[in-house]
């Protein structure tokens, strides 16, 4: 336990930190950024919130009293119709996204070669890259297709990139210095989707549901999520999805030459 009182902790870094049980009274937040955090049971009382951006896992969201978290997901459902498929509940829906999904990547990887491929390599507004988004995408599919459905020990290859919090005690592999070609990355991407669609066309009203079937050992996932495979599947349609939408944000600022790397 720590009490700070008229401290300037201004432009400090916290990492790895616990601040759970924390009490900020009369403090500045301004200007802060979050990232990976969590932000679980949350209360916020007589607080100035303007300008605020947040996107990520959000439920039970309420705003002076108001839950507002089924309204938000029903607007952005209306303003992007696609994403509401991204919610499939038999063996067809799944095929059908993951046929969108991939047809709206290759426009997108089409649109990232028209640009320098140093660009590719380069993060806007401290977020991961073009080729880092699609080693974190190998990852997702390798951890749960190939982990958590076919159950192999360690599917992971060297350029795969996990999320930036993951442990460090999983053997994933991070190599946050390696600058592999788009095509590289590309090659090793295809055979993931091939897994996708290998374990989608093989779907069954009964294989949906059931339970996956990672390696009970040290390695992630663990049986311990009690997952089925529907569930498992979805959480890789979760992953492509939105980092297509940061892909497409940040090649729009690479194209026009705006970029604040970091």
């Amino acid at each position: 336990m720590a009490d700070f009182g008229r401290e300037d902790l201004s432009g400090s870094t916290f990492d790895w930190t616990d601040l759970s049980r924390s009490t900020f009274r009369a403090a500045s937040l301004s200007d802060v950024t979050i990232r990976g955090t969590d932000l679980h049971r949350v209360k916020m009382t007589g607080v100035e919130l303007y300008d605020v951006d947040i996107s990520g896992d959000i439920n039970g969201l309420r705003i002076n009293g108001v839950d507002v978290t089924q309204f938000v997901a029903d607007e952005v459902d209306r303003r992007e119709p696609e994403r509401a498929l991204m919610r499939p509940e038999d063996p067809a829906g799944f095929v059908a996204a993951w046929s969108l999904l991939e047809a709206r990547w290759d426009e997108t990887v089409d649109r990232a070669r028209r640009l320098d491929e140093d660009l590719l390599h380069e993060r806007v507004d401290g977020e991961w890259s073009f080729i880092e988004t699609l080693r974190h995408l190998n990852f997702a599919t390798a951890a749960w297709i190939r982990r958590a459905i076919d159950g192999e020990p360690d599917p992971y290859h060297r350029l795969d990139k996990p999320w930036d919090e993951a442990p460090d005690d999983k053997g994933f592999p991070n190599d946050a210095d390696a600058r592999p070609s788009l095509e590289e990355i590309l090659d090793l991407r295809r055979g993931r989707q091939a897994d996708v669609r290998r374990v989608i066309s093989g779907l069954t009203p009964e294989r949906l549901a059931e339970p996956f079937s990672p390696p009970d050992d040290d390695g992630w996932p663990t049986p311990s999520y009690e997952l089925s495979v529907k569930e498992a599947i979805g959480i890789v349609l979760n992953e492509e999805y939105p980092h297509r939408q940061y892909a497409e944000r940040d090649l729009a600022i690479l194209e026009s030459g705006a970029s604040n790397s970091g």
